[in-house]
């Protein structure tokens, strides 16, 4: 496997590259890669790479203009308690998308990164007998 296959890889295009890096790295626990901002940088967090594109990038640069705003898309990141996410990221301040949403998979909440983009904090329903997550996202490898 080469480098690039290890990582499953989602651009994101964002206004501030260096606001963007500062809340995927502050507030979600992913690690900067490279950063050649105000252009682009790269963010990780398990298999995730997160691209982040700056308007001068050249990811940024190759999208029509119709499609240039945040869209319904998502990444969806799993967390152990959503409860404490929510305190925490509200105390600091994060604009929430969505309010909290419980179905029979687990429960999830939106959050936005500075460019618009969502991010879905998702916390797996616990089934009795099941030591497995209800639902498949980033971290497990699979998509």
């Amino acid at each position: 496997m080469n480098p690039a296959e290890q990582y499953v890889s989602v651009r994101y295009l964002v206004d501030d590259v260096g606001a963007s890096i500062d809340f995927y790295t502050g507030y979600l626990g992913f690690t900067l890669n490279m950063s050649a901002a105000p252009a682009f940088a790269d963010v990780l967090r398990g298999r995730l790479r997160l691209l982040l594109s700056g308007p001068a990038s050249s990811g940024a640069r190759a999208t029509p203009e119709d499609a240039s705003t945040p869209g319904r898309n998502r990444i969806h990141l799993v967390v152990d308690d959503l409860d404490a996410e929510i305190t925490r990221l509200r105390a600091a301040g994060l604009p929430f998308r969505s309010d909290l949403v419980a179905g029979p998979g687990g429960r999830q909440v939106l959050i936005a990164d500075p460019g618009g983009n969502l991010v879905e904090l998702f916390e797996p329903a616990q089934r009795p007998g099941s030591a497995g997550q209800s639902e498949v996202g980033p971290m497990s490898g699979t998509a």
